[in-house]
């Protein structure tokens, strides 16, 4: 049986009302972090998976499909609801953009496409968890309006690339880089069947195979960057090429991991802060990631 206090205490911080109907929880302070602790109250019904796959793509959450089971989540549309439902998506933009992004067209065939779980998509690759999704997005937000230039590290399938797409509109830059080059081009073909593909047919919209830690120059300054993976610190060439007032939210860490909010003041100084404990595969190399790391 998996040691579920374990788990809070590596970030969960979406504990909304249905959660707290199973766990009782306190929230301890310690000199270098806030953290979660919980006390099982009864799971003896709960067949809760290997906690090894809950460090397989981001927050150390419990994956709502637990909780979802036997609820008919077939579409991308209920998806959104559930993750409203739960606390997790608060923005009417963030629920909006992604009920019109069907994840359905981004997640491997034969798999679960509307729960609350990363996949892998080949190459030692995911695609985040959707809560993860609307997690970023709401951290972007402000930075993600019409007009502006985005750039999203680490691409995999082109769904959050396409996400900022449909924010930023005909008139900003959504770019999106990844170094494996089968997934840029299977990540294309995939967004022109979505209700992205006039953005990427009239040009705002463009995926590259390139090392994602170099960012990609020829769009910058960027007013926001997205990381899909974990660095051991952050880029240089990241902060080089994000916009004064520009923010940028990237995992850090090796093992222990925490998402940070990376904001470059107008007077170019850089604050940043820790968001919350998450497990994403490593920013790296590509042939490091396809010999496993």
């Amino acid at each position: 049986m998996m040691n579920l206090s374990t788990v809070i205490a590596y970030g969960c911080r979406y504990c909304t009302p249905p959660i707290k109907q199973l766990l009782s929880y306190t929230t301890l302070l310690n000199p270098h972090h806030h953290h979660l602790q919980a006390r099982p109250l009864s799971f003896n019904n709960l067949n809760l998976p290997n906690f090894n796959l809950l460090l397989t793509g981001n927050c150390l959450f419990f994956r709502m499909e637990r909780f979802w089971s036997g609820s008919g989540i077939n579409k991308n549309k209920q998806m959104v609801e559930h993750l409203r439902r739960y606390g997790v998506i608060s923005s009417m933009k963030v629920a909006e953009v992604m009920e019109t992004i069907d994840r359905g067209l981004f997640v491997p065939d034969g798999t679960s496409a509307y729960v609350d779980s990363p996949m892998p998509i080949g190459y030692n690759a995911t695609i985040s968890a959707p809560h993860m999704h609307a997690t970023c997005l709401q951290l972007l937000e402000e930075n993600l309006q019409p007009g502006v230039h985005a750039l999203d590290v680490g691409s995999g399938t082109g769904y959050l690339t396409a996400c900022f797409a449909l924010m930023v509109g005909p008139q900003g830059r959504a770019v999106g880089v990844e170094h494996i080059p089968e997934l840029v081009a299977s990540s294309i073909q995939t967004i022109e069947k979505s209700a992205a593909a006039p953005l990427l047919k009239e040009g705002s919209l463009s995926l590259h195979a390139s090392d994602g830690r170099q960012g990609w120059p020829e769009c910058a300054p960027y007013d926001a960057i997205h990381v899909g993976a974990a660095a051991p610190e952050i880029p240089q060439p990241l902060l080089d090429q994000l916009k004064p007032g520009g923010r940028m939210v990237i995992p850090v860490g090796n093992m222990f991991q925490d998402l940070k909010v990376v904001d470059k003041n107008l007077d170019g100084s850089i604050s940043i802060r820790s968001e919350t404990s998450v497990r994403y595969v490593p920013l790296t190399s590509r042939d490091a990631q396809l010999r496993g790391y």
